[in-house]
């Protein structure tokens, strides 16, 4: 059996057909333990069999998804394409980069951004070739026109072959766009994030035809219901950081927004993780949920959450929990997204 629900990307990338869910691959090498590599093989191969024919499994990496900030994702890549040749043209390849060398700091500078390309198709080793190139953060010290105008160069020199944002706004997304079509933009959605910057980057991104990769669908776990008090995360999970895991009033207010929605993905006989990614990528034609995982058995589940299709009334259900509750504490570490170096 192969997913049902597929789309496209955006800009130049407008002709690549995608499953309505990507797979995330930081926590694969971003934790005190990396995963072994057998394991992550499995389950990069369980989400991009279930791709019907012709169509992608976009996969989501970064430069620095490593403890030092180092190249570890890219390079489990590049192994893993190295035993399983056949699935590099079956899969798109998004990366995140543009910080400098081993540091959490956006560099959009000329010298960096080529850096930065340079050091991913180095990593990967001739294995895949690299589809898309997303600056992480936006950098204020440079204009958006700047850094895409950049970027465009390198994709003429063939080092990447589409362009992508993270993080930046609406505004930002269209001046991007007006410089070169953008494929993707990424940013976090899920039911306990959808703030008003979100919802204009969703309306711009359908205005402009560009797809929407929407991380951390599932809260970052915590809206699966898994996650009951802050012991559960492992010591030196990156989440311990967070405003809305490491202060206990947030932590306890926000479970009841867990109890609400396991209510309602009870009474539809789904679970709420399913609920959550069902819900993201319902909320519109190129919106593309990213979770994340390291399991064969949970890719799956993840991969055809899509196609689990929401009445108008548990839509409705699920945006009256969203609206009528607020959310405590802010997707971070406590302090104004855009005036911090935030990356993940």
């Amino acid at each position: 059996m192969t997913v049902q629900s597929v789309t496209t990307l955006g800009g130049t990338a407008s002709h690549v057909k995608v499953g309505k869910v990507a797979h995330g691959l930081m926590l694969m090498t971003w934790t005190p333990n990396p995963v072994p590599d057998e394991t992550c093989f499995e389950a990069i191969k369980a989400g991009v069999d279930a791709m019907p024919p012709g169509v992608k499994m976009l996969l989501n990496s970064g430069e620095f998804y490593a403890q030092d900030f180092g190249t570890a994702n890219l390079e489990l890549l590049a192994r893993f394409f190295e035993k399983y040749p056949e699935y590099a043209e079956r899969t798109f390849l998004s990366v995140k980069g543009g910080g400098k060398k081993d540091a959490p700091v956006p560099d959009a500078s000329p010298e960096n951004l080529r850096r930065s390309v340079t050091a991913i198709n180095a990593a990967l080793r001739g294995t895949k070739k690299l589809d898309l190139f997303e600056c992480a953060r936006v950098d204020s010290n440079y204009s958006v026109e700047h850094t895409i105008g950049i970027l465009s160069g390198l994709v003429k020199e063939g080092l990447l072959d589409h362009i992508g944002m993270s993080e930046c706004g609406a505004e930002s997304l269209r001046k991007g766009n007006a410089v070169h079509p953008i494929a993707a933009v990424e940013i976090e959605v899920s039911p306990w994030s959808v703030e008003p910057e979100t919802k204009d980057v969703l309306q711009t991104a359908e205005e402009l035809g560009i797809a929407v990769v929407a991380y951390a669908p599932l809260g970052r776990g915590f809206l699966t219901g898994q996650i009951t008090k802050f012991e559960d995360l492992p010591e030196g999970d990156m989440r311990r950081n967070f405003t809305r895991f490491r202060n206990p009033e947030y932590f306890q207010h926000n479970l009841t927004l867990v109890d609400r929605l396991r209510a309602i993905a009870e009474k539809k006989g789904v679970t709420s993780a399913q609920l959550c990614i069902a819900f993201v990528a319902s909320l519109g034609d190129r919106v593309i949920a990213l979770p994340g995982s390291s399991n064969a058995k949970r890719t799956l589940e993840n991969t055809y959450s899509a196609d689990t299709k929401l009445t108008q009334g548990e839509s409705d259900a699920i945006w009256e929990v969203i609206n009528s509750y607020e959310v405590k504490g802010d997707r971070y570490y406590g302090a104004d997204p855009k005036t911090m170096h935030l990356w993940g």
